[in-house]
């Protein structure tokens, strides 16, 4: 096992301002989504609750946290059982990232979808996209849409684990849907890689929406071409292809990249103050991803 341990400054005292840093960003597609009985809900105000993967296959012992475990973001001690179906209850969740200690962790050495990871550098920026579902008068409509739910700024790698790592390094990375699983079977010492974000990483108190006209605007193909929207997909379905791999969508090192991350942390900081959401168009038309003229 290979541990890098870093440090960084906060980029400003006042936590509420989110800053543009000339730093890369990777895209990471997380959460629950249409292979899953139950979805993430979104509210009116662009609130949302957050619902990861489950555990494959099922996890057992004490160290699994639970479904049934999970608590609201805005609530901390109601639970999130309204949102899943009652069998899942009891089911492990893959809770992956976690937004209390800020890590995320992959299986970088053996999951293509991952590889990129192993290029991430102290600085850089692990964006989460996750598939969010409009909820109202207490049920899950038909409308999903992508949405940006929160970032790492990454301070810390754990890179390669193949046994339990030390006491000093648990205390910062223990809480990892990685770490659960290598201590309730030692199979799961497989290599993962953990990230750990600084004091500046957050779980967005608002969803971001990404949009067809947004991501036009902030993110290209792998070779650097506009994504594409033909084919007879839906744009949930080309989001959804683009976000496939986890990868560097912006590099300030690249052509026009700086001006993109500076766009991207613009649009990040409008959606966290809700008169945004009261400005948008009604929920009814939000399903084909829209984006407000003012952008």
């Amino acid at each position: 096992m290979v541990a890098r341990i870093m440090t960084r400054r906060r980029l400003n005292n006042d936590t509420t301002h989110l800053e543009a840093v000339p730093h890369r960003i990777y895209l990471i597609n997380v959460g629950a989504n249409a292979t899953h009985p139950f979805c993430s809900p979104i509210f009116d105000d662009g609130r949302f609750e957050f619902l990861p993967i489950p555990e494959t296959p099922d996890l057992r012992g004490k160290h699994a946290v639970r479904y049934g475990d999970l608590r609201s973001f805005y609530e901390p001690t109601e639970s999130l059982e309204q949102y899943l179906p009652q069998r899942w209850h009891s089911v492990a969740t893959h809770s992956d990232p976690e937004f209390e200690s800020f890590t995320y962790g992959d299986n970088c050495e053996v999951n293509a979808r991952a590889a990129s990871l192993k290029r991430v550098e102290h600085g850089d920026y692990l964006f989460f996209i996750a598939s969010l579902c409009e909820w109202e008068k207490g049920a899950p409509t038909h409308r999903h849409a992508f949405y940006l739910v929160g970032f790492l700024e990454v301070e810390s790698v754990l890179a390669n684990v193949r046994s339990r790592p030390d006491d000093a390094t648990m205390a910062r990375f223990g809480g990892n849907a990685h770490i659960r699983r290598g201590l309730t079977n030692a199979k799961h010492w497989d290599g993962f890689w953990i990230f750990g974000g600084s004091l500046n990483s957050r779980r967005f108190e608002r969803a971001v929406p990404i949009t067809r006209g947004i991501a036009d605007r902030l993110f290209t193909s792998a070779d650097g071409s506009p994504w594409r929207w033909d084919g007879g997909r839906t744009e949930m379905q080309v989001i959804g292809s683009y976000t496939r791999s986890c990868r560097c969508v912006l590099d300030p090192s690249r052509d026009g990249h700086a001006e993109r991350i500076r766009l991207l942390w613009d649009w990040v900081e409008r959606w966290q103050n809700q008169s945004a959401w009261i400005t948008w168009p009604a929920a009814t038309s939000r399903t084909p991803h829209r984006v407000p003229p003012s952008a």
